[in-house]
């Protein structure tokens, strides 16, 4: 049996992870290692070397990217004598211009507004904690970091250029302008810099690390001992099942044993995507006018098109990122509510792979949605060449943006929540002890702090050395 964890036993810090709910013990991580989870494989933390210095860097770099973007030409082409560009804050007023205010939202929301938010409070809230000064709203801002950060979209937005580039070239002759390379910079910093963020660092730097509820026992499920991990800052509660809320007792978030109405959720928003798939594909995505004559293709009829025209890769990619990917998260999110109400144990960690999986690749379906707002706005030549987009775009949109939503609504725990479960919860998963030797890549470990890490005085709060 494993003592519990009291403040005259450890300092180890707790965590109940967010996939499988097994309580661990974090062992003390040097730059470029990582802990993972025994049972489900999640990460739970990552070191890098100079995180805050790092992060701070490449935010405020991105940010300036980002905001060299919007004044300077984009993306510019010429055909039969008649010229055109377009600069990214040109695209919403043209696709406003073209009836569809709802893409001009979409997109400046993903592409402008909501990575500046993000990247202004990284920004924030990493500068307050290389300064070390209690700045106003940093555990807010830190919380909104969390929900933000799935839509982030720079790369997506990127390879629905080099697609709108492939389908255009052979019509027109193309120029890039000086916010095309920016964004194509912009792109790459944010994606270091959301690989860079030590979300457990950050936490632990801006509010401490507050005592583990006393009796936590490692090795076993969280729900089991009355408790629950907030989904912002990591931190374990004290939460019963019939609780309704609970606040973090480190940055104020609701913490629930499982998400609330999980599975309801989640179907809600999975049966509202498949009523809106069948008119996605059905409808035209986009009409071309060339010399007078209209061409209104669907998704597939786009494939077709690219297919036999020898673009066979771009083909590839509409098709993986229109079609496949769609498909196949809708798929995958049924049969995950569906196998929660029916769980199995024995393949619960395969479960939970997919389900990572599938809200990984999610946003990757917007990348059609991205190539027809970008064709839309830049070509607009009349009756000569102009591209409109069509019906079927604003559907396929939402499409997206509801799978996401089912996806994140799902609760992967569920999968853990069966009798055998909490009979295997129950028994330690391993007998070595939390502190152990480095290495590449350091699981968290489910048993007992040995002796060796036991605190000098009574107290559960870490040191920076203990992280």
């Amino acid at each position: 049996m494993f003592a519990p964890v009291t403040a005259s036993v450890s300092r180890r810090r707790l965590r109940a992870c967010e996939c499988c709910d097994l309580v661990v013990a974090l062992p003390a991580l040097r730059p470029g290692e990582r802990a993972r989870c025994p049972r489900c494989d999640h990460v739970f933390a990552q070191r890098h070397a100079h995180a805050v210095q790092r992060t701070l860097a490449l935010a405020t770099a991105c940010l300036m990217m980002l905001v060299l973007t919007l004044p300077f030409e984009f993306i510019a082409f010429a055909t039969h004598g008649i010229s055109a560009s377009l600069s990214l804050v040109d695209a919403p007023t043209a696709l406003t211009a073209e009836s569809y205010p709802s893409l001009a939202v979409l997109l400046i929301l993903t592409i402008v507004l909501l990575p500046a938010l993000y990247l202004i409070g990284v920004i924030y809230t990493h500068a307050a904690i290389g300064l070390k000064l209690p700045l106003p709203g940093m555990r807010g801002i830190a919380r909104t970091l969390s929900h933000l950060r799935p839509w982030m979209m720079a790369d997506v937005f990127l390879v629905g250029v080099m697609v709108s580039l492939v389908k255009i070239a052979g019509m027109a002759d193309i120029s890039f302008g000086p916010s095309f390379w920016a964004f194509c910079a912009f792109a790459l910093l944010m994606t270091k810099t959301l690989a860079s963020i030590d979300v457990d660092r950050m936490w632990f730097a801006l509010a401490g690390e507050p005592s583990a509820p006393t009796g936590t026992l490692p090795g076993m499920g969280a729900a089991l001992q009355g408790l629950g991990s907030c989904h912002s800052c990591g931190l374990i509660n004290a939460c019963t099942a019939h609780e309704a809320h609970v606040a973090c007792r480190r940055c104020g978030d609701p913490v629930h044993q499982r998400k609330t109405a999980s599975l309801q959720r989640t179907w809600a928003w999975l049966v509202a995507a498949l009523i809106l798939y069948v008119p996605a594909n059905v409808f035209p995505i986009m009409s071309t006018v060339s010399l007078g004559e209209s061409d209104p293709q669907t998704i597939a009829g786009g494939i077709v098109l690219l297919w036999s025209h020898g673009d066979w890769p771009i083909a590839l990619v509409i098709f993986v990122a229109s079609i496949l990917v769609p498909a196949s998260k809708m798929i995958a999110i049924a049969w995950l509510c569906i196998s929660a109400q029916r769980p199995d144990v024995q393949h619960a960690r395969a479960r939970v792979a997919l389900y990572r999986i599938t809200e990984y690749i999610g946003r990757w379906s917007m990348v059609d949605v991205f190539v027809v707002a970008l064709l839309a706005a830049l070509i607009q030549l009349g009756a000569l060449m102009s591209v409109h987009p069509g019906p079927a775009a604003l559907s396929f949109a939402v499409v997206v943006v509801l799978t996401m939503l089912s996806a994140q609504s799902f609760d992967p725990r569920l999968v853990w929540d069966t009798p055998e479960e909490a009979q295997l919860a129950s028994k330690p998963l391993f007998q070595a002890p939390a502190q152990t030797s480095a290495s590449h890549e350091s699981p968290a470990m489910p048993g007992p702090v040995s002796s060796g890490s036991t605190a000098s005085s009574p107290t559960v709060s870490p040191s920076q050395d203990d992280l």
